[in-house]
């Protein structure tokens, strides 16, 4: 069936990939799993490579590929087991510079796209709010126009890079009567005089700076505003769309990762003289397992490849994430399960893997929300069309 999806060209990127993970991160993942602290000098590294650069095009540093090599670089990176490292790079490429690859002009394409290609900028995405949740356009963050600045003032939390990123792609209120329709991005400085960041303590995704932000009285200039003011709720909703298939590709590859260690290890472990992959059990319920991520799998190459061609996927990116989130949950549980008492031991991977699974049904929208979003489509009719 792969090769329905990967050419030659993606393997060798692939192969590329996992060289470079095992050689410049895998040595230091415990250390930044412990520290909660990515060293810096690995984003360069990764800008290097042009592996930031998947989708942005030529003209500003990266290469222009297919979505495909997307679904790589997140399979690969769900691989070396730290959700958090993971969520560090591809929160960097596919929340905060999608908005820039889409909206910016050439100047801030020039001041913000292309160092992120290099890995110089890391940026991070400020929609969520402590009072707002999945609620995007109940947001309470302002910014007010006062001649050729904004003033924004408000707060935003659980934002990936928010620590430790250079620049934050902020939504916030520019007609605070208009609802949803008053909504606006802009690009802001995380060093801007005003902006402070306060870290949040996880359960899982140990590695990745996770903040809570603060604006008071910030001043960002009026050329900082991505695309057209109060059309920002729009651009939100599209790109969520593509958030949500992301995180039912990092959902259908970490399960894939766990049921090929389990895998191994129940070949390895032996009880009452025989190794525990033979026990009927045992061997039948990772049958199961293995089926419900082979389907997720699928559907979620079979919709990539539908949004390759343009389609506007907000039906089945939401069915990626709601159902292969569940079913990496499931999967990683049962998996540690089989593992035993080694399973709950920190020196095996499942611990971790099952700390930071948890977040898939809740960060990106919650699995609650994602419901409603399909009920509204599907019970009442709802169509959701791509911005012209």
């Amino acid at each position: 069936m792969n090769e329905m999806y990967f050419t030659e060209e993606h393997n060798l990127f692939r192969e590329s990939l996992k060289d470079f993970l095992q050689k410049e991160v895998v040595p230091h993942i415990e250390e930044w799993e412990e520290s909660g602290k990515i060293d810096k000098s690995i984003w360069p590294k990764f800008g290097e490579m042009g592996f930031f650069g998947l989708m942005t095009p030529e003209a500003y540093s990266g290469l222009g590929l297919d979505l495909f090599y997307t679904v790589i670089f997140l399979e690969e990176l769900q691989k070396i087991n730290s959700g958090g490292f993971a969520a560090a790079m591809w929160a960097h490429q596919y929340l905060a510079m999608t908005y820039l690859n889409k909206l910016a002009n050439d100047e801030q394409k020039k001041a913000y796209l292309e160092p992120s290609v290099l890995g110089n900028k890391i940026g991070c995405l400020g929609v969520s709010e402590p009072f707002g949740g999945s609620d995007v356009a109940a947001m309470r963050t302002t910014a007010e126009k006062k001649g050729d600045t904004y003033i924004v003032n408000g707060s935003k939390t659980f934002i990936t890079n928010g620590v430790y990123g250079d620049y934050i792609i902020l939504a916030a209120k520019t007609d605070k009567d208009a609802g949803h329709k008053g909504i606006s991005m802009f690009v802001v400085d995380r060093y801007a005089k005003g902006v402070t960041a306060s870290k949040l303590n996880k359960l899982g995704w140990r590695a990745s700076d996770t903040a809570e932000l603060a604006f008071d009285n910030v001043e960002v200039p009026a050329s900082n505003l991505l695309g057209v003011e109060n059309e920002g709720f729009g651009y939100i909703m599209e790109a969520f769309a593509l958030e949500r298939l992301v995180m039912g590709i990092n959902a259908h590859a970490r399960a894939e990762y766990a049921l090929d260690y389990a895998l191994q290890y129940m070949s390895e472990r032996e009880a009452f003289g025989r190794s525990i992959d033979q026990f009927q059990a045992l061997r039948h319920r990772l049958v199961d397992l293995y089926s419900d991520m082979l389907v997720c799998k699928q559907f979620n190459y079979a919709t990539v490849a539908q949004m390759e061609k343009g389609v506007y996927v907000v039906k089945e990116a939401t069915i990626s994430k709601l159902k292969s989130t569940k079913m990496a949950d499931e999967v990683i549980y049962n998996c540690l399960q089989f593992l035993g008492g080694y399973g709950y031991i920190e020196d095996y991977p499942m611990a971790r893997l099952m700390r930071d699974s948890r977040l898939g049904p809740i960060g990106g929208g919650t699995s609650e929300i994602l419901k409603e979003i399909l009920a509204k489509i599907i019970v009442d009719k709802k169509e959701y069309k791509k911005r012209s």
